[in-house]
């Protein structure tokens, strides 16, 4: 019962501090995992791995795997009802100040400050996450290092989709299965 007491209250605080979407909640379930020791950074970037392969909401998909991880099934739904709780209480008062004050100079003043802290909440996870794909930490010396496979496949991966993306429109599908191709190719 206290795990999941738990459980709520961290993906509550993830869910409430958390501005910018899925991406902010990765320094979140990163501190988790050190402080808490309920999955591995490893884990982690599987979470993110199968949550961006999915269609879905990246931030809901990474809480529901962390509390399976935790908390077997019933955890896995009480994170992600947690994760969503703080967001459906702060809309629906945001909504009724919004109504009442909706031409105020002051509060336009406080919704564009929330960008800045989004981004940096948002190139945190990009790093992390380019840590855990790019590093591998267990070798002393650069060459070994840096994950030349992942960096390679990440470039290819990136001129490929920018260099065929303005000369044709093709499938979201063919892009997927071009991908794995390459992946499987690299590895």
């Amino acid at each position: 019962m206290i795990l999941y007491l738990q459980l709520f209250w961290e993906f509550f605080q993830t869910g409430l501090f958390s501005i910018g979407g899925g991406l902010a909640t990765l320094p979140f379930l990163s501190d988790i995992a050190d402080r808490l020791g309920w999955f591995t950074q490893a884990t982690l970037a599987d979470m993110v791995a199968v949550a961006e392969s999915t269609p879905g909401p990246l931030g809901i998909k990474t809480a529901a795997y962390a509390g399976y991880v935790t908390g077997g099934v019933p955890g896995a739904i009480l994170a992600a009802f947690s994760l969503i709780l703080p967001s459906v209480i702060i809309i629906l008062v945001i909504a009724r100040v919004l109504r009442i004050f909706k031409n105020n100079k002051y509060l336009n003043v406080v919704f564009m400050c929330l960008r800045p802290a989004s981004l940096g909440l948002i190139v945190v996870s990009l790093i992390s996450v380019c840590e855990v794909a790019f590093i591998n930490s267990v070798y002393a010396d650069v060459m070994t290092m840096i994950n030349w496979k992942g960096v390679v496949l990440a470039a290819v991966l990136l001129i490929f989709t920018q260099g065929i993306s303005r000369t044709k429109k093709w499938h979201p599908i063919i892009w997927i299965l071009i991908s794995a191709v390459i992946g499987i190719l690299c590895f």
